[in-house]
């Protein structure tokens, strides 16, 4: 079939859908194709497998992920991503797209709501006139920080586009994975029937410190490689029990792995390469992020903090 006879009846050309898709979202299932997400997406094989589930179905086909910042929902839809670019899919979503639409990349340089809602509109249109033709492959739309699409929430550049989304949601015509907080859920989409009813909800949980541990384990090479030293792991049991103590305010495991890679930077600075990450690094790091002195986050005389199953 010539892209013609494909084309001929939608009103969004191939053209135009793959020239939005370039500049206002990204591809997560070709990126992971071409190998950019190198760091394997750890511990969230559940909550993959329930997210799959979801979008095979027939009705509710859309999902909300729920979790505090920096526990890794969109980690978890690169994981997905990385699992439909292995082909690990039943056969319906062989071959899928999993898209983020990247929100302040669409509303950049735009003076109203209706010209921002325009600049969606075709991609919205485009993949939902794709969704039953089986010449196409499907697609998911990801859209972070789903409450801000909201009419309810006010000061959001981009208030009022669930609205736009309703009717092709209506007649089952797309596939959409949100992501927020489980307050701004309540908050925000909950309090519309509409669009709570067309979406399941999938809880991520915060990873304990031994979860926390492995994810760390299995991320540390491609930090190693960057930076041009070793972290073994001892240090990385120090760096999760520090952050769970004294950056209580934020989440595993993203505030490790932000401390790890800030302590691997400043030991390249102050020692260079080719050396292996010392406790002092991390000591100075974690110092400077929790503002608690570096000599008092050293364990007391008798050994480290043992490691608990949990926060």
């Amino acid at each position: 079939m010539t892209e013609a006879k494909k084309t001929k009846n939608f009103v969004i050309s191939d053209e135009e859908l793959e020239d939005n898709i370039r500049q206002y979202c990204r591809d997560f299932t070709a990126l992971a194709k071409a190998g950019r997400f190198p760091d394997p997406i750890t511990g969230r094989d559940d909550e993959i497998d329930q997210t799959i589930l979801i979008l095979l179905q027939r009705g509710r086909k859309n999902a909300v992920l729920l979790a505090p910042a920096g526990v890794g929902k969109t980690a978890m839809v690169v994981g997905l991503a990385q699992t439909i670019a292995r082909g690990d899919v039943p056969d319906y979503l062989k071959d899928c797209r999993v898209i983020e639409l990247e929100l302040p990349s669409m509303a950049a340089g735009t003076e109203s709501i209706a010209e921002f809602q325009g600049r969606f509109i075709p991609i919205c249109k485009g993949l939902a006139e794709r969704y039953h033709d089986p010449d196409y492959p499907k697609f998911v739309m990801f859209i972070d920080e789903m409450h801000t699409i909201m009419p309810t929430c006010l000061g959001s550049s981009y208030k009022g586009l669930s609205e736009v989304m309703k009717p092709y949601m209506t007649v089952g015509d797309l596939h959409i994975i949100g992501a927020t907080t489980l307050d701004e859920y309540r908050i925000y989409v909950a309090q519309d029937p509409a669009m709570d009813r067309r979406f399941q909800r999938v809880t991520l949980k915060v990873p304990n410190t031994v979860e926390t541990i492995s994810i760390m384990k299995h991320l540390k090479g491609g930090y190693e490689k960057h930076h041009g030293i070793t972290i073994n792991d001892t240090e990385i049991e120090r760096i999760v029990r520090l952050t769970d103590e004294h950056l209580r305010r934020r989440y595993q495991p993203d505030k490790s792995i932000l401390m790890m890679d800030a302590a691997m930077a400043y030991h390249v600075k102050m020692h260079g390469r080719g050396v292996e990450l010392s406790k002092e690094s991390i000591y100075h790091m974690i110092s400077k992020e929790s503002a608690v002195h570096a000599q008092a986050l050293e364990a007391p005389e008798g050994g480290e903090t043992p490691l608990a199953g949990g926060h």
